[in-house]
């Protein structure tokens, strides 16, 4: 089994917040910052864990912006591709 990989734009000023819920649920899902200016964040999620995550980010999501993204790249000039 392999993890899965999920991207999604935030209100980066709440990176942090959401860093820290996800971290205190043990071993299911690890949140990494790709461009902190854009708040595009990438949370790698433990094998059948997925619902868990998914209903942990749409709770937030009532309060914080959260956004799925396709990729959550960024051309280097800080302008999203491939959303």
């Amino acid at each position: 089994m392999e993890t899965t990989l999920g991207s999604y734009r935030v209100d980066r000023r709440q990176i942090s917040f959401i860093k820290f819920i996800l971290e205190a649920y043990d071993n299911v899902a690890v949140l990494s910052t790709v461009d902190s200016n854009l708040g595009l964040v990438q949370v790698c999620m433990a094998p059948g864990c997925e619902d868990l995550v998914d209903g942990i980010l749409k709770g937030l999501s009532a309060k914080i912006e959260i956004v799925p993204t396709d990729r959550g790249a960024t051309n280097g000039k800080g302008t999203l591709t491939n959303l």
